[in-house]
């Protein structure tokens, strides 16, 4: 099983690659899962410190002291965020293609192509 850095070093390759093709459906979709991880690792809002009374409206005292550190995700859990989104296009495509919209489709089962291919 890949690490979480070692899925976000394949992913970015990827999206190189897919641009350097100048291929956007790929690029989009890989663009899409890097976000989908980057937003996994967001902290709530609840961990922030709490605004004081300052300079600048809803700051916090000091250097640095606004700083939350990201959630580290496992690798369980970044494979498990890669299968959504592979599921997502799936059901997608299959509802696509049910409503007779094959342009869609085609376009969404490229980028399908691309995830399954990781």
């Amino acid at each position: 099983m890949r690490t979480v850095d070692e899925w976000k070093a394949t992913l970015r390759a990827a999206l190189k690659e897919a641009m350097r093709a100048r291929n956007p459906p790929a690029a989009a979709v890989l663009r899409e899962t890097l976000a989908a991880i980057d937003n996994a690792e967001a902290p709530a809002l609840s961990t922030a410190p709490s605004a004081t009374d300052g300079t600048f409206a809803g700051s916090v005292g000091g250097l640095g002291s606004g700083e939350v550190p990201r959630l580290v995700l496992s690798p369980e859990s970044v494979q498990a965020l890669v299968q959504r989104e592979i599921q997502e296009r799936q059901e997608a495509v299959d509802l696509y293609v049910k409503l007779g919209k094959h342009d869609e489709a085609r376009g969404l089962k490229a980028q399908l192509d691309v995830l399954l291919a990781l």
